[in-house]
């Protein structure tokens, strides 16, 4: 039978605490980075912690690390597996390469070339379906019925939802006393551990989730206090479009203090703000949460701010402005 590690109500701090142990030998401890350009346009002070410099261009790489390397050695040789076209694919084949064992990842036919390539250059298996959430599920299912792999999800996952929270941890570590904490939201993997970490290391600080207007269920799921799926978004934050899932929903509900959104336009503007006055490459998703900061000026202004650069993986054959 294939090996599931147990899902819990949902992860704690402490969990969050044995995460960065766990998997601080593989990880980058990313540096927090400032601008005064972008605090003088903000009117606040503002510290950006780059994960976009992290290992596979993403905090995805925390996340898949620790549940890899949670696993029992029995467990782990029979490899890993998981569906994705995006950072989490790229994430979980190098950690796999580090623990050891494989890592199958199943992609659809029409991903892009950029990310198969990473993919393969990280170690991973590759199988590839049709361009469907059933096709994905079902090869994936056949996978871990044939091969004994553990199926690790890229967000609604409690080892990864704790390994990402170590980026917060960090941030808290290396820049205390934030009155705010900003963290992009897709699945909600990232503001989820944001939020568990700053829970534990600065009860103070308040965690707000940052979420593309033109995909904005997590805005709609967190205001109406009831999981609403996501339905036909369509925004630039590519990293974005997917819905919540129960345990991050549930970990939203009761420690994010709120959810803003940004406008497309906004989104871009910010994008290219950090790579002129920073001179930092972040992808859209990235950039969300200076777009907020930007859009929503008078909620912002005067404050101690930190926020999380999610990754960097851009498609540079796209025109952004």
């Amino acid at each position: 039978m294939p090996f599931t590690l147990p899902i819990q109500i949902g992860p704690t701090y402490h969990d969050v605490l044995l995460a960065h142990e766990r998997i601080k030998p593989f990880i980058k401890h990313t540096p927090v980075m400032t601008s005064e350009s972008l605090n003088r346009i903000t009117q606040a002070e503002l510290y950006f912690k780059c994960e976009n410099l992290q290992k596979v261009g993403a905090f995805k790489f925390r996340g898949a690390c620790n549940a890899i390397f949670s696993l029992p050695d029995d467990v782990a040789r029979n490899g890993v597996a998981t569906h994705s076209s995006g950072n989490h694919a790229a994430a979980l084949a190098l950690a796999a390469r580090l623990r050891g064992t494989s890592a199958t990842i199943v992609m659809p036919k029409n991903a892009p070339s950029v990310k198969i390539e990473a993919v393969k250059g990280y170690g991973g298996n590759i199988v590839f379906c049709e361009p469907t959430l059933d096709a994905r599920e079902a090869t994936l299912n056949e996978i871990v019925k044939k091969t004994g792999a553990t199926f690790i999800p890229p967000y609604n996952f409690c080892p990864v939802i704790a390994g990402q929270g170590t980026a917060a941890l960090e941030l808290l570590d290396d820049t205390p006393a934030l009155d705010l904490l900003l963290a992009p939201v897709g699945g909600g993997g990232l503001i989820s551990g944001t939020a568990l970490a700053t829970l534990g290391k600065s009860p103070t600080t308040k965690v707000i989730g940052a979420e593309p207007a033109n995909a904005d269920d997590a805005f709609r799921s967190f205001h109406a206090h009831t999981l609403i799926p996501q339905t036909a978004p369509n925004t630039i934050a590519d990293g974005l479009l997917t819905s919540l899932g129960n345990i991050t929903f549930s970990i939203i509900q009761r420690y994010v203090s709120n959810i803003f959104t940004a406008k497309e336009e906004t989104i871009v503007r910010a994008m290219r703000l950090v790579w002129e006055r920073m001179k930092l490459v972040i992808e859209p998703s990235a950039a969300v949460p200076l777009a907020v900061v930007l859009e929503h000026a008078e909620f912002f202004s005067g404050k101690r701010i930190g926020i999380i650069f999610s990754g960097g993986n851009v498609d540079l054959s796209k025109r952004f402005w």
